[in-house]
C-alpha cells in the first residue's frame, strides 16, 4: 500500500466508496472539488485500487479531520490507521495545537481508532448527520 496526494482524478474513484459507506449522507463530487480547491491536505491509500482517503483542514493552530473512509474490502487492514497517521503528521508539521473530528455515535470501530491516538470525546452534536438524524461525537486531540 502506498499513500499519495489526493488529486482531482481520484474523485471519480472515491464516489462509489462514499455511496457504499455513507449512502444518503455521502459527499458529492463538488464537495471534494471544493476541498481540493481550498488546498486542504488530502491523501489516498492505493494498492491495485484506491483503498481509502482522508482529509484535514487547518486554520491557525487548529485542524479538523474532514473525513477518513476505507473501502469495505480493505477495512481492518491498517488503511485507516495509516491515513490518520498521515493527517496527524501533517498537523504536527504545521504546528497544530488541537485536532478535532466528528464521528457518528454508532461508529464504535472508528471511535476506538481515534481513542488509540489520544482523541477524547468532548461534545455531542445532535442530529448532525442528515438525513438519518444521527448524532455526531466530537473528539479532540491536543498536540
Amino acid at each position: 500500500m502506498r499513500i499519495e496526494r489526493f488529486r482531482w482524478w481520484h474523485i471519480a474513484e472515491v464516489l462509489p466508496i462514499e455511496e457504499d459507506l455513507f449512502g444518503a449522507e455521502k459527499w458529492s463530487a463538488s464537495m471534494f472539488w471544493n476541498e481540493l480547491a481550498q488546498r486542504n491536505f488530502y491523501r489516498v491509500a492505493l494498492d491495485e485500487e484506491l483503498l481509502g482517503y482522508a482529509g484535514l483542514a487547518t486554520s491557525g493552530d487548529e485542524a479538523w479531520v474532514q473525513n477518513i473512509a476505507v473501502r469495505r474490502t480493505a477495512q481492518r487492514r491498517g488503511v485507516g490507521r495509516r491515513l490518520l497517521e498521515e493527517l496527524l503528521a501533517e498537523a504536527a508539521r504545521r504546528g497544530i495545537k488541537q485536532t478535532l473530528l466528528e464521528v457518528a455515535v454508532d461508529n464504535a470501530a472508528a471511535q476506538r481508532l481515534y481513542a488509540s491516538y489520544d482523541f477524547e470525546p468532548v461534545a455531542i452534536r445532535r442530529g448532525y448527520y442528515q438525513p438519518s438524524n444521527t448524532d455526531a461525537l466530537v473528539m479532540t486531540r491536543r498536540a
